[in-house]
């Protein structure tokens, strides 16, 4: 097997056991989180309804400038933009689910400006 489709699995299983435990709801959504080489993708997501409530990423707008998408700062400027998208929207706490991902490096930027912004988790 291929050295990245082990790395991909084994961030499946790991996703996979969190998820078992983690659901999301209109009061309380998960803030689920996924970082690409170049970008960083997050979302508010009420699990119960199955719909988005609020999505940011490194490519939007107004993130995305003077940002590469695929560093800590770009993780930071994304879990503020969610952040004040979610107050807008009337959402102040969510629980939070890595995806898989370690609590470290840009996973941990975008947690913790995300918590700065008003968001409890």
């Amino acid at each position: 097997m291929n050295a990245l489709i082990k790395k991909t699995l084994r961030r499946e299983r790991r996703k996979a056991r969190v998820r078992k435990h983690v659901s999301g709801t209109s009061e309380r959504p998960r803030l689920t989180v996924f970082r690409s080489h170049k970008n960083m993708y997050a979302q508010l997501i009420d699990d119960l309804a199955g719909r988005t409530l609020v999505a940011a990423s490194s490519m939007d707008g107004a993130v995305q400038e003077g940002h590469n998408g695929g560093n800590k700062a770009a993780a930071q400027a994304v879990g503020l933009a969610l952040a004040t998208k979610a107050a807008a929207a009337g959402i102040k706490k969510a629980v939070f689910d890595r995806n898989g991902y370690p609590f470290h490096g840009r996973i941990r930027e975008l947690a913790e400006a995300a918590r700065k912004g008003g968001l409890e988790f």
